[in-house]
C-alpha cells in the first residue's frame, strides 16, 4: 500500500521538524525551548492529519511537555530492575519531571518491526474464501462439512460461494 503524495509530504515535514529539534539540541543544548517548539509542531501536525508516527519517534518525545528526550541533555536515563527480575530503562524529562519506562528485553521486538506486520508479507484471501477458511485450509487441508442426513457421517467438500454482482 503506497502512501499518497499528500501523506508523503506530511511525513517529510514531520521528519524535518524531528531532525531540526535534534540539530538544535546538539549544537546548543540551552535551546531546549526551540527544540520543544519543533516537537510540539510535529505532534500537532501528526494529530491533525491523523498520521501514525514510528514508535522510536514517539518514545523520544515527552508526552507532557513535548520536549525531545535526549539522555544527558534534556532527560536522565536509568536502569532499574523490577521485582520480577525484568530490566527497565527509565527516562525522566528534566523540564517537567515526567518519566517513561521501557522494558529492556533484548529478545523483544515491536509489532512494527516483525515481518508479518508488513502488508506486502501478508497473503491476500482468494475471492469467495474467508480469511478463517484459508487459515484452516493451510492447517489441515480443504474445509469440510459433516452431513447430518443418515446414520453415516460422510464428509463433503464445501464449494466457494460465488460473489453476487
Amino acid at each position: 500500500m503506497a502512501a499518497n503524495l499528500k501523506d508523503k509530504e506530511a511525513y517529510q515535514r514531520l521528519n524535518f521538524l524531528y531532525q531540526a529539534a535534534h540539530c538544535v539540541l546538539s549544537q546548543t543544548p540551552e535551546n531546549v525551548e526551540l527544540a520543544r517548539f519543533y516537537c510540539f509542531t510535529q505532534k500537532t501536525i501528526a494529530k491533525r492529519l491523523v498520521l501514525r508516527q514510528d514508535p522510536s519517534v514517539k518514545r523520544a518525545l515527552c508526552k507532557k511537555c513535548c520536549s525531545l528526550l535526549v539522555p544527558g541533555v534534556t532527560a536522565t536515563a536509568r536502569q532499574r530492575r523490577t521485582k520480577y527480575r525484568n530490566r527497565m530503562t527509565v527516562l525522566q524529562c528534566l523540564s517537567c519531571g515526567q518519566s517513561k519506562r521501557f522494558l529492556n528485553n533484548p529478545e523483544h521486538r515491536l509489532w512494527v518491526d516483525q515481518p508479518e506486520a508488513q502488508l506486502e508479507n501478508q497473503s491476500q484471501p482468494e475471492q469467495g474464501h474467508s480469511t478463517k477458511e484459508l487459515q484452516k485450509e493451510k492447517a489441515d487441508g480443504p474445509v469440510t462439512q459433516k452431513s447430518s442426513t443418515g446414520p453415516s457421517s460422510t464428509q463433503h467438500q464445501v464449494s466457494p460461494s460465488k460473489p453476487k454482482t
